[in-house]
């Protein structure tokens, strides 16, 4: 089924639902009885996994983009290629399949030709990053192929709430401290002037924010040398969603709520007071609440904000009404069109805190104004000797990153304080 047609069936089931809250409330009931509430939470759970279903089909058309865009991309290098005397296509072909031999076992284990078109695509990399990794050859080194890699980010992206949202992310060649110019003249405005009137003067003043580059890893996984000799499944795949997971739930916990000490300064951490519940509130928001929020963020930030929270707190607003009792989350009906709730967007991340105390459960704002610095590629270790008289061996990814939030003067993403009592 497309997911135009199971988009229509969400949307005929989330009316269904709906109508059972009027129906309450027409009838003058607060609350549903047994049977209704039963009802209502099998139709939005069912909502919930047609969702799921549409979100995978979308994932697999955007993943056979990007795979037809990168073909398209290696196709113009083909002439590159094939000056050094190799094939695209089949270097791809017989690096891949080295790759998997290399897992298994080892630099020794390779044919002469995955030798040779290992070293070629080695030698046709940038000579910084070759000189960056030199002696890796004499270390048994096998360059990861582009796929492994883009299956270890695709992991880091499907967990991260983050990384879904519309931050910006800046990929950088090298993990030097990278100070990003600031300026907030908001407070500025021009000067009317009568004929003759010389024109005032008025500085621009200028800050900056420092991204870093901190160090994460997998932690290490090893792997029976059984395993790998007699697995039927796909290793690399394996690989690449344990270790993508890990670094992924580790980065978007920190890009989230990081203390920007140590670590990312975590959007929430970065966000300003938009609106603060009413006493009583501890678990819940009401709908004046969120259009506060959302108007407490300047119109100059609004056209493409989002909002983000934990899937808990989307569960509460499901039931919110606006004052003509028109629900505000509504599902996406059009082929890729989000859900939304007032209109926009949201994302959620359940690294965002819970509906609790004092919790800062909720982000409205333009969240491309938050930039996630990743520094150059995943680094793959394949530790061999370290676990030889076990016959194990060890695998381990590294990656580095920071995130912050510019413009962070003029207040683009603001959150919603639940009451202290």
């Amino acid at each position: 089924m497309k997911s135009k047609e199971l988009r229509e069936k969400r949307l005929r089931i989330v009316e269904e639902a709906r109508e059972i809250l009027n129906k309450a409330e027409k009838e003058g009931r607060p609350t549903l009885n047994g049977e209704e509430e039963e009802r209502w939470k099998r139709a939005m759970g069912d909502a919930d996994e047609l969702k799921k279903q549409i979100d995978v089909i979308e994932k697999q058309e955007e993943h056979e983009r990007e795979l037809a865009a990168s073909q398209g991309v290696r196709a113009g290098k083909q002439d590159t290629r094939g000056q050094n005397g190799g094939d695209p296509e089949k270097d791809k072909l017989v690096h891949e399949e080295g790759f998997g031999v290399y897992l298994r076992q080892g630099w020794g284990g390779l044919t002469e030709e995955q030798r040779e078109v290992h070293h070629r695509m080695w030698m046709e990399l940038p000579h910084e990053i070759r000189a960056l990794a030199a002696g890796v050859d004499t270390a048994g080194g096998f360059t990861i192929p582009e796929g492994f890699i883009a299956r270890i980010e695709t992991a880091m992206k499907d967990f991260s709430g983050m990384r879904q949202s519309r931050a910006t992310i800046l990929r950088t060649a090298s993990g030097n401290p990278l100070p990003w110019p600031t300026s907030d003249d908001t407070a500025n405005i021009g000067e009317l002037l009568a004929e003759n009137v010389g024109a005032g003067e008025q500085d621009v003043v200028f800050g900056q924010i420092v991204f870093d580059a901190f160090k994460y890893s997998s932690k290490l996984v090893r792997v029976s040398r059984e395993l790998l000799q007699d697995t039927g499944v796909n290793l690399e795949a394996w690989l690449a969603d344990k270790l993508g997971v890990r670094i992924g739930r580790i980065t978007n916990q920190h890009l989230t709520t990081g203390t920007g000490t140590g670590q990312p300064n975590g959007v929430v951490t970065a966000s300003t007071l938009g609106k603060t519940g009413l006493v009583g509130q501890t678990v819940t928001v009401i709908y004046d609440d969120l259009v506060d929020l959302e108007h407490s963020v300047d119109p100059a930030y609004r056209p493409r904000a989002q909002w983000m929270m934990h899937d808990d707190s989307i569960k509460v607003i499901k039931l919110l009404k606006d004052l003509d009792g028109r629900p505000i989350w509504a599902p996406g009906i059009a082929v890729r069109e989000p859900d939304t709730i007032l209109g926009f967007p949201f994302v959620v991340n359940q690294d965002m805190p819970v509906m609790a105390a004092n919790a800062k459960s909720i982000l409205f704002g333009a969240f491309e104004k938050y930039m996630i610095r990743d520094v150059l590629n995943i680094v793959l270790l394949r530790l061999v000797e370290r676990y030889a008289e076990l016959f194990q061996i060890g695998f381990v990814a590294f990656s580095r990153h920071d995130g912050d939030l510019l413009d962070a003067g003029t207040n683009p993403i603001k959150h919603y304080a639940n009451s202290a009592t």
